[in-house]
């Protein structure tokens, strides 16, 4: 039998800082305090001028690529999960690549906002699981958010940041990969997104002129309680699959680390508060590092495997994200 495990983790955070405080100043009016009171947001970070999507994901990918003790050309395949991509087409896995000299490795994008990272995991652990001459898998979350936000809208602005998680995924002969569960809700399509620049409204002379540069917006509401109310039976239903193909029986309390989207702190707290789980079994990195959306999640494992927090062997983790559709996934791994 061929399992698929997590070798090793790599993040990375552009230098440039940007405070609460400076936000005060530059919108005219105190959102610092709310930011920390409802989202649990203090800071954020936003990449250079000169650096993109691409060089993001390079970064923590050379840093998952050493800690795994592997080159960039034993890679078998990369997948960066991104809707900030550096270009329309072609795919910035084909940047990647390029940038890292991962000679060998086919490459691909997965656009599922900000639940992408959960499923781009899920496709390298089903492909080690199949390929048999295939070993080794480069799974990137990268986000450059930056450059599409409207420095005077201030409800997008405070929020998202830039930055890049990665982690190698290994053939193995123990089990690591257990299950994942995906749902979405559709209806929900053009609620918040970047709607210029496609099909739908290509960036036109016209269309530019008519809406601006294509830029993150919330165009209308969703329930605040959205994550909440699906995170909990999605994570159920995960634990469902694991155990009807092992034959075991786990519960969230058996789950050591719970990793979730970090959009918002009082929604983890929630979350783990419905699952009746203790709020140290999760860790968060908005408070630092804002929303990165398709990158929050593997940034947030190796900021916790960084503090000594992070999974220990033999420990099962559970990933759990949603993003802009709204897709939702959650997959569930035992730890090597």
């Amino acid at each position: 039998m061929r399992y698929a495990q997590i070798l090793s983790s790599g993040g990375y955070v552009p230098e440039r800082l940007m405070t609460n405080a400076e936000f005060d100043r530059l919108l005219g009016e105190s959102v610092g305090d709310w930011l920390v009171e409802n989202v649990g947001i203090r800071e954020r970070h936003f990449m250079a001028e000169d650096q993109t999507t691409s060089d993001l994901a390079v970064a923590a990918a050379q840093v998952a690529l050493e800690r795994a003790g592997l080159e960039p050309t034993d890679l078998d395949r990369i997948i960066v999960a991104t809707d900030t991509p550096d270009y329309l087409s072609p795919a910035t896995a084909a940047v990647v690549h390029a940038k890292l000299g991962a000679r060998r490795a086919g490459v691909f994008d997965v656009n599922s906002a900000c639940a992408g990272w959960v499923i781009a995991l899920d496709i390298a652990a089903k492909t080690l699981v199949t390929e048999p001459d295939e070993r080794f898998v480069l799974v990137i979350g990268a986000y450059g958010m930056s450059r599409f936000l409207d420095w005077g809208d201030k409800k997008t602005v405070t929020l998202f940041a830039d930055g890049a998680g990665a982690v190698v995924v290994g053939a193995g002969s123990q089990p690591g990969w257990l299950a994942t569960a995906m749902t979405a809700a559709g209806e929900y399509h053009d609620a918040l997104g970047i709607y210029t620049g496609g099909v739908f409204r290509p960036a036109s002379l016209a269309n530019l002129e008519r809406h601006g540069p294509p830029t993150v917006q919330f165009v209308r509401k969703f329930p605040a309680t959205f994550n909440t109310e699906q995170w909990p039976p999605l994570i159920e239903r995960v634990l469902a699959k694991a155990n009807a193909a092992t034959g075991t029986r786990l519960g969230p309390d058996d789950v050591d680390r719970y990793y979730f989207t970090q959009v918002n702190l009082r929604t983890l707290e929630a979350t783990m508060a419905a699952l009746g789980q203790p709020l140290e079994k999760t860790h968060w990195i908005m408070d630092k590092w804002g929303y990165t959306g398709s990158a929050c999640i593997p940034m947030a494992l190796d900021d916790a495997i960084a503090q000594g927090k992070g999974p220990t062997p033999g420990s099962l983790v559970l990933f759990c994200a949603s993003g802009g559709g709204i897709a939702l996934a959650a997959s569930l791994w035992r730890w090597r």
